[in-house]
């Protein structure tokens, strides 16, 4: 049985979750993380709903079994959209948070009444994302746009010399999806009639914020669910009884002299090694040493 001092299993079909892991490790700085890359199997917003639900229960599986894991993440829009409701049935027992489109939070912050929306294809025709927005169209004008290869782009961009300031947005393959999908979507902006509000609707997005940001302008909000994950997994861990609390912290344990709070991090990937390594240096700043590669058949 799982307890305080197991691992939080934390998947994406790549190495956009670890948008998310970031978030978590924030929040909880003391707990242990297990992150697994499905880089082999990558992208799965391009993919059919079956093979992304068969793959999230061969992972999930994997992460309890292997890793004795004491909650599960799914920190991609898509494997949530596909499989979260099977993974629920399946394994009743695991406090499991997966993602959707932060269209809620948006709403609350747009002045405008317009919202974009960006995420992969298989995110935004799923019969979730569609059941959200009908719940909330009527609140709303809300422009969704699907981003082919916008992901997998920012996968193969995590090995490539970070841009020189002042470089032209599309001076780069992710500069250049992402100024034709804004491009696509109409005008950005504070005016009436504008989108006031971007909803980051895959997690590997808010790597590409700074080309974002030069495209849609200063006074646009950009949501992304990082930390309002982190916020729900630490709400379901307190209830289960199962966050970690450090020994240094309890009032029947003498404090230890210079506590270390750098968490135990495991860093596992499908696919090359290599771009797993490269995104956990640039991103979260990690050593290579967290990182390896296993099958998940």
């Amino acid at each position: 049985m799982p307890q305080a001092s197991s691992p939080i299993g934390v998947f994406d079909s790549g190495v956009g979750g670890l948008s998310v892991l970031r978030a978590l490790l924030a929040a909880m700085p003391h707990e242990r993380f297990v992150y697994l890359a499905d880089s082999a199997h990558a992208p799965y917003g391009e993919r059919g709903d079956a093979y992304v639900a068969a793959r999230t229960h061969a992972i999930t599986q994997y992460l309890c079994e292997q890793h004795g894991i004491k909650a599960l993440v799914v920190a991609c829009n898509t494997a949530t959209a596909a499989a979260i409701h099977e993974v629920r049935s399946s394994h009743p027992t695991l406090p499991l948070v997966g993602l959707e489109p932060a269209i809620k939070p948006a709403l609350a912050v747009t002045k405008t009444g317009h919202v974009g929306v960006i995420g992969t294809r298989g995110t935004l025709t799923s019969a979730k994302f569609s059941k959200l927005m009908a719940s909330l169209n009527e609140q709303a004008h809300f422009v969704v746009q699907p981003c082919d290869g916008l992901a997998h782009a920012i996968e193969r961009s995590v090995a490539l010399p970070v841009a020189a300031p002042g470089s032209p947005v599309d001076a780069t393959e992710t500069g250049a999806l992402c100024a034709r999908y804004v491009q696509a979507m109409g005008s950005f902006g504070t005016a009436p009639g504008q989108m006031d509000t971007l909803v980051l609707g895959c997690t590997h997005y808010i790597f590409v914020a700074h080309e974002l940001r030069a495209l849609v302008g200063p006074g646009v909000q950009f949501i992304e669910t990082g930390e309002p994950v982190a916020r729900q997994t630490r709400r379901l861990l307190e209830a289960a009884g199962l966050l970690h609390v450090p020994a240094e912290t309890r009032p029947d344990k003498p404090p230890a002299p210079s506590p270390g709070t750098t968490p135990a991090v495991q860093l596992l990937t499908t696919g090359p090694v290599a771009m797993l390594e490269a995104a956990a240096q640039r991103w979260l700043n990690l050593p290579t040493s967290c990182c390896q590669s296993v099958q998940v058949p």
